[in-house]
């Protein structure tokens, strides 16, 4: 049977020209690393670092429905977005299981969301099935346009003579056409726990300006990144991922999400089933776990206390900015308190570990 071929990003040819340790990543050929996971985990923390991060789902949405029917379809309330705002929300089941977590835009002339890699047929799929007797389309535009990512204390000033906004100016999680470049959008959200920005546009508009910042700023450290290190850095900054800390047997309630889900707007999907989830006070709770030594608390790595099984990591690392072992877990709620002395157990070893307060790294 001939292997599916990877998805191509339009800087896929860069990377490989580049250095970059091309891998499978949710059937994209992306890359890893270049120099390093720490080396450029570092430069973003001190410097900045630039993000291919065109695998990403982008959907757009128009016609007479498409607020009312994002505001079906997700649980944050997409009604009161105005022009320009940007809102993290997640698409569940009908019992209450987290499907994906997104972020929906409010462009000037539509509505976007950007979706997880490993999720966007599923998601789109789903949007198809949900679509009947709203008039609203959506478009995945995910293969004719590209996005990038610039992350670091210094993103900002680097990129600001490039694009139309002011992007000191730009609040938080906020999104405006960019008037320098054809259908293109700047917006700053991020997914390291630095500041920094993103475009999406036409790769014709996208990969020259890759090309011009890694000129004019390479020799003041700025680095192309791979996703090794972005998994690190989200990490740190207590950024849930899908399929580790996310999964449709997870509700946003477990996950600590509860900043995303507005119980009082009209019916969404899944509203009924995640009213009854917030009454329950037995949910276990996403954490932070600090682990004694240098060993690297692996997904599915039992937690206890004493004889108890109290828990499971869902990601960790050994986080190169703290110097410590650090890992994001789901334990029972009467071990969630930070302080609480647990232990993780590595085949049999126990090592002494402790819930800590959540994000690990903070940026000043």
């Amino acid at each position: 049977m001939n292997a599916v071929p990877l998805h191509r990003t339009p800087l896929c040819d860069w990377h490989a020209a580049h250095g970059g340790r091309m891998v499978d990543f949710a059937g994209w050929n992306m890359p890893v690393q270049y120099r390093g996971i720490v080396d450029e985990h570092t430069t973003v923390r001190n410097v900045a670092g630039l993000f291919d991060i065109s695998h990403m789902g982008r959907l757009w949405f128009d016609g007479p429905d498409a607020c009312r029917f994002l505001d079906h379809l997700l649980t944050n309330d997409v009604s009161k977005l105005k022009v320009g705002q940007i809102r993290y929300s997640l698409v569940t089941n009908e019992q209450g299981g987290i499907l994906d977590d997104v972020l929906v835009y409010r462009w000037p002339d539509r509505y976007a969301l950007v979706v997880n890699a490993s999720n966007r047929e599923k998601i789109v799929d789903w949007i198809d099935r949900r679509r009947p007797g709203f008039d609203a389309v959506c478009e995945d535009r995910t293969f004719d346009t590209t996005m990038i990512a610039l992350q670091g204390p210094r993103a900002l000033e680097w990129m600001q003579p490039h694009v139309s906004v002011e992007l000191a100016a730009m609040k938080y999680y906020t999104g405006l056409p960019d008037a320098t470049r054809r259908e293109t959008y700047v917006s700053r959200t991020g997914y390291t726990g630095e500041d920094g920005c993103e475009l999406i546009g036409p790769a014709g508009e996208i990969v020259p300006l890759w090309e011009q910042l890694l000129n004019e700023h390479g020799a003041e450290g700025l680095r192309a990144c791979g996703l090794g290190c972005r998994d690190t850095l989200r990490l740190e900054a207590a950024m849930p991922l899908y399929g580790h800390e996310l999964s449709e047997s997870i509700d946003p309630f477990t996950a600590g999400l509860d900043f995303a889900v507005k119980l009082e707007k009209p019916d969404f999907v899944g509203r009924a089933a995640l009213t009854a989830v917030r009454e329950r006070n037995d949910l276990r709770r996403r954490v932070g776990i600090e682990i004694a030594g240098k060993r690297i608390a692996r997904e599915g790595t039992p937690l206890f206390a004493g004889d108890r099984e109290i828990g499971v990591v869902t990601s960790g690392t050994q986080s190169p900015t703290l110097d410590k072992s650090i890992a994001m877990a789901y334990v029972d709620a009467a071990f969630a308190e930070p302080g609480t002395r647990i232990e993780a157990d590595f085949r049999g070893k126990r090592l002494p570990a402790a819930v800590v307060p959540l994000p690990f790294y903070r940026r000043r």
